[in-house]
């Protein structure tokens, strides 16, 4: 099981996945830097989201800035050694960082998610909430309102994200003194040890964690939407809880298409992969890595659903391409004013 000629790729990892991530990079790296320019240009930097959105942003670019190396990884790999220079720079900069930023980006959109869930629990109407509730709103709820909170949060994350990465390259480099492999692409990269089943399943839990809290706000909102619409007309005020309904289904449909079926298939790699069927072992690593694609595909993404979903962004990217006016700078600062709850 663990020679290298247990694994080989066929044409699906070797063409069709550097073609993939060619294709990702550029539309990626492209999109997310003029997002970025649209929030360092017009967004209020004290708001919380403009918090959450810059950092997923950062996030974004960091899982496309590893694109590349993951290209060059599945097409060349297997010809690699597993001590060449390029064979350690495709697994500490392309698949460690790309997990890593990945559960980063999870987490950023479930406090995203949130954020918009409290802001509209704190503007809302409805004198009827119970004395529980109100405690778990003024506990938990509050503080993804509160950019001070939004910030530590974020540099939480990034320090957590920054440590795991040091320590997973130093466990590599240690084991790669004590064992020898022949090849790159091999069942040591691919699989993992004992260690890395651990690490996944955590993982994996932190991502059902996070799903079902998106899930259980989309709940709740629903619900208190259908109570409002029962007691009273829901007006032009109140048009920006469907703002927020579908800032929050977008989320959790992010989750859902991206992240959702490399979490369930992870589970399911760790109980067969025990096999010593290599068939098997190379049909389980190439479902595993295209489905890891997919969740990498939602950071080149995450700027076309911004200008599908969002008329700021739209009226934002169209202003970074024509000539401004002194009325047309004081539109685009009313951008992101006009509304307060929308991401």
């Amino acid at each position: 099981m663990r020679n290298s000629t247990c694994l080989l790729p066929s044409l699906a990892t070797t063409v069709a996945l550097p073609v993939i991530y060619s294709f990702l990079f550029p539309a990626g790296s492209l999109g997310n830097i003029l997002t970025a320019c649209i929030f360092s240009r017009q967004a209020p930097t004290k708001r919380t989201q403009y918090i959450y959105s810059v950092n997923l942003v950062t996030a974004n670019l960091l899982v496309c800035s590893t694109m590349p190396f993951l290209a060059a990884y599945f097409a060349r790999g297997y010809q690699w050694t597993y001590d060449s220079g390029a064979c350690r720079i495709a697994n500490h900069l392309g698949t460690l960082i790309i997990h890593v930023s990945m559960y980063a980006t999870i987490i950023i959109l479930c406090s995203t998610a949130l954020s918009q869930f409290a802001t509209l629990k704190k503007s809302s109407d409805t004198q009827d909430s119970q004395t529980a509730n109100e405690t778990f709103y003024r506990c938990v709820l509050e503080k993804f309102c509160q950019p001070k909170f939004a910030k530590y949060l974020c540099i939480v994350i990034w320090l957590t994200v920054f440590c795991v990465t040091v320590l997973a390259i130093a466990y590599n480099v240690q084991v790669e003194s004590t064992e020898e492999f022949q090849r790159c692409y091999c069942v040591r990269v691919e699989v993992g040890d004992f260690s890395t089943m651990i690490a996944a399943c955590f993982a994996t839990a932190c991502f059902f964690v996070s799903f079902v809290t998106v899930l259980l706000a989309y709940y709740s909102l629903t619900r208190h939407l259908s109570k409002i619409q029962k007691n009273t007309c829901i007006g032009k005020r109140h048009l920006v809880y469907s703002t927020v309904k579908r800032n929050i289904l977008v989320i959790q449909m992010i989750l859902t298409v991206c992240f959702l079926p490399y979490h369930i298939f992870k589970p399911i790699f760790y109980v067969l992969r025990t096999s010593n069927n290599c068939p098997q072992l190379n049909y389980l690593v190439e479902i595993k890595n295209f489905l890891t694609c997919l969740a990498a595909a939602k950071s080149s993404l995450d700027p076309v659903i911004n200008v599908l979903s969002r008329r700021r962004v739209k009226k934002s990217l169209y202003g970074l391409f024509t000539k401004s006016t002194p009325e047309h700078d004081k539109r685009k600062a009313d951008i992101f004013t006009e509304e307060t709850l929308e991401m």
